[in-house]
């Protein structure tokens, strides 16, 4: 348990039960997120209930009043990663036995929506967790009806609970101007103490063929080969150009289904796998600058932890990266879509030594104020209010 999550145990407890597609010790960012904040709640003394679809690591375990185990399929495009199967009456027949005092539903699929079902003929107090990208959708609504049902139907189920949480300001303004009801603020925390620019690792420099001058250009995510070839190569290509006398490196960290046509495509590249924990903190501080053209929501954690480590982060201005940088001071931003302009505020951080020196220290100082304390105290008032 990290320091910022040992706090004091509260007297009155909850019993809350916390419904997911996906959790630890699956390796996403929502699977991160939701293990951190469940953990908190649990050191602040309530009773919590995870119900998630079985895992490949589960094996014959046996569901208990810690862990409802529900059925799923995988999701096609998503090695290890679920999408729950439909559980109303388990769900139904389980919390009617024991009731808990409120739902905190993180996912929008068949479970979750079990979930809503069972809760709302229960009367079961519910929040929901907006972590879907919903910019992603908005912004290809007019390119088809599945689009524009997705949409539709986000709405209809968020409006259903008594209280949505979104973690960035801007996302609470988009939903909010598009029919969402009560949207709340719920922004990520980070580890400052695992995540540290002390972590920097030489020896695992030395293993990438660099040198303590040289760059290490970082990527963290899943990799989609249209998405990285898109982005991320063009702007490695743009720092190479712009600065031919100095050493770079890209890294890719994470996996997905097109790392063997990225492999081929980026052969000069280091792919370095899914790393989790200490292994992470270690290959963050170890690099120097983060490309993050991502816009899900889920990769706010990616971009805090990379503040924490000192790195300097290239983003979209928009989702978690808008409200977490400010251009020229702790990081670098494009505007959304301009992947030329992605480019130019790469090259625009190592134009100077200062420059990148005073960002990735301002990245450091502002991501040490995101402690997961916070968040976990202001997620347990917002369980507490809505259970009351």
């Amino acid at each position: 348990m990290a320091a910022a999550d040992t706090v004091a145990m509260t007297d009155a407890s909850l019993h809350i039960a916390l419904i997911s597609e996906t959790f630890p010790p699956e390796t996403n960012g929502l699977a991160s997120i939701l293990g951190r904040l469940s953990a908190g709640l649990s050191a602040r003394g309530h009773r919590l209930q995870i119900v998630r679809p079985r895992q490949s690591s589960d094996a014959n375990r046996r569901s208990d009043a810690q862990l409802l185990l529900t059925h799923g399929w995988p999701l096609p495009g998503y090695p290890g990663l679920q999408w729950g199967l439909s559980a109303r009456r388990k769900l139904f027949r389980h919390w009617q036995l024991q009731r808990p005092d409120v739902l905190y539903i993180a996912t929008e699929g068949p479970l979750g929506l079990s979930a809503l079902w069972a809760a709302r003929r229960l009367g079961i107090p519910v929040v929901s967790g907006f972590h879907t990208s919903f910019q992603h959708y908005a912004n290809h609504s007019e390119r088809g009806l599945l689009s524009r049902l997705l949409t539709h139907y986000l709405r209809w189920f968020h409006n259903r609970a008594q209280l949505t949480l979104v973690p960035s300001t801007n996302q609470c303004l988009e939903l909010t101007r598009r029919g969402f009801q009560h949207v709340q603020l719920l922004a990520n925390g980070v580890d400052g103490q695992l995540f540290h620019p002390h972590q920097r690792n030489g020896n695992l420099r030395a293993s990438w063929g660099l040198h303590e001058d040289d760059i290490a250009v970082l990527h963290v995510g899943r990799l989609a080969a249209e998405h990285n070839l898109a982005v991320l190569a063009p702007s490695f290509q743009a720092l190479q150009a712009a600065y031919p006398q100095r050493q770079f490196k890209l890294i890719l960290i994470g996996d997905g289904p097109q790392r063997e046509a990225l492999q081929r495509a980026l052969p000069n590249a280091i792919f370095s796998g899914q790393q989790r924990g200490a292994a992470l903190a270690e290959h963050l501080a170890s690099g120097d600058l983060l490309l993050l053209p991502s816009v899900h929501e889920s990769a706010s954690n990616v971009l805090l932890e990379a503040l924490a480590s000192g790195l300097g982060v290239v983003a979209f201005d928009q989702a978690a990266a808008s409200q977490q940088i400010r251009h020229g001071h702790n990081g670098a931003l494009a505007l959304p879509h301009d992947n030329s302009g992605f480019s130019t505020a790469a090259v625009w951080l190592l134009a100077e030594r200062e420059t990148l020196r005073r960002v990735r220290l301002n990245a450091r100082q502002h991501a040490s104020r995101q402690g997961w304390e916070t968040t976990i105290e202001l997620l347990e008032s917002y369980l507490r209010a809505t259970a009351a």
